[in-house]
């Protein structure tokens, strides 16, 4: 990292969150005065992140072994799973982390012998981006194909557009990446359920490390759909709360193609960091940021824009900058299993809560003892929490098949279920980007909600 000026500790402005996130790592000091500066240059000299610390490198373990014992009940109907995740538009980079999550866990489970003696089928379709009407055409074709569960969207705007047309057919979507608040009160009929934390964590997470880090102003360019503006009023209600100001927030729309206006009206403000709340619309800001003084170290990105910039840009210029990405690190063990899927995985967002997604369906199916949609939606708060531990299918079907109780445990951490479908404690990753341009574990907070 950067090597930059200690300036003196102002941990005493910091609140703690009303969440609960616990600071896995010690936080580092930032001006006790506010920052003025004629420059981002000079800005950029009050920015002095926590020192990383070395991680990512742990393995999984394996959960429990021996063979699994055969159903006691089998299905008529084979359980039958839809992906809903992005191949195309702007999203389309966390797509094949997420598919190589989802074909790894159908995988697994078909090798311990499938859900109620049958295999699990899969069936992959585009979500595309809420540009197009693609969700909605892939929706239909799922749902006429006789799905129980579809996993997907990614995107909490896509998913907006189709959560009526999934739950109001008694089907489960079950969102790996879907983070807007929105969906906690959603009238979903119990069918709607996640492995990603909402956004009220991230936006803590995100506008609280800003602050350990120095900075005492923060700038926003913000895409303006559920994602963005839910995201960023989390994260400057963070930053505010720990002695912070938000000086300028920048609205852009999905579609849009020029940004010269936001970043000037930004820089304008002269922020001590500027958090970057977009999709790949990242890939035009950034150098318009950075051909005007930004320092990369200023830069906080977030998960809908944390990707393998290494083809995009010159080396260097996203070094030092950091980001978030709710979930745990994948570990190695799990990286190596995902690329037997896919080897041409670059990015690991996000495969974690897919692989999960399909083992939670598929676990709760068994506890139901049926592949009905409304059934296995009845059972998945259940197999998620106050039983005994197991982090695979076969280690936690073989618990359930021998009368016990279950709580899994998945690779994208601890997963309990709330009433409402939503993770209610989670890991939220801070990364920081190298030389390449490409992102490197740092640091893990753990928050419940």
């Amino acid at each position: 990292m950067t090597s930059l000026p200690q300036v003196a500790p102002r941990i005493a402005k910091l609140t703690a969150l009303s969440i609960g996130v616990a600071l896995l790592a010690t936080a580092c000091g930032g001006s006790s005065t506010p920052t003025s500066t004629g420059s981002a240059s000079a800005a950029a000299a009050g920015i002095a992140c926590p020192t990383p610390s070395a991680t990512g490198s742990a393995t999984t373990a394996a959960g429990a072994g021996g063979s699994v014992p055969a159903s006691a009940t089998t299905t008529p109907t084979p359980l039958k799973i839809g992906s809903l995740l992005p191949t195309t538009g702007s999203l389309a980079f966390l797509g094949p982390p997420e598919i190589a999550g989802v074909n790894l866990g159908i995988k697994e489970i078909n090798d311990a012998g499938g859900v109620l003696g049958k295999p699990v089928e899969v069936i992959h379709r585009d979500s595309g981006d809420t540009k197009t009407d693609i969700a909605t055409q892939s929706t239909t074709a799922l749902l006429g194909q006789g799905v129980s569960a579809i996993v997907g969207a990614a995107s909490s705007g896509v998913s907006k557009t189709v959560i009526n047309q999934i739950t109001g057919a008694g089907v489960i979507q079950f969102s790996p990446a879907n983070t807007s608040p929105d969906f906690t009160a959603w009238d979903d009929k119990g069918l709607y359920w996640r492995t990603a934390p909402s956004d009220v964590l991230q936006g803590k997470v995100l506008g609280n490390y800003m602050a350990t880090c120095g900075a005492q102003t923060v700038g926003m360019i913000v895409l303006n759909d559920a994602y963005g503006t839910g995201l960023a009023k989390n994260v400057k209600a963070a930053f505010e709360a720990a002695g912070g100001k938000v000086v300028a927030e920048e609205l852009f729309n999905e579609g849009d193609s020029q940004f010269s206006s936001q970043v000037d009206k930004v820089i304008a403000a002269k922020p001590d960091a500027i958090a970057l709340i977009t999709f790949d619309q990242a890939k035009s800001i950034v150098p318009l940021m950075t051909g005007k003084g930004i320092k990369p170290i200023q830069m906080f990105l977030v998960d809908g824009n944390m990707s393998d910039y290494s083809k995009d840009f010159q080396a260097g210029t996203l070094k030092g900058a950091q980001g978030t990405i709710p979930g745990t690190f994948a570990k190695d063990d799990f990286k190596k299993k995902l690329l037997t899927i896919d080897p041409a995985l670059k990015d690991y967002s996000y495969a974690g809560e897919s692989y999960d997604a399909v083992n939670l369906i598929s676990l709760a199916a068994e506890a139901a003892k049926s592949t009905k949609g409304t059934d296995i939606a009845a059972q998945l708060k259940a197999v998620s929490e106050s039983g005994e531990k197991c982090n695979t299918f076969p280690s936690c079907v073989t618990l359930l098949r021998n009368g016990k109780d279950i709580d899994y445990d998945g690779q994208s951490g601890p997963v309990s279920f709330s009433e409402a479908g939503d993770p209610t404690e989670a890991f939220i990753g801070i990364y920081e980007f190298q030389d390449d341009n490409k992102y490197t574990p740092a640091k893990e907070e753990f928050g419940k909600l």
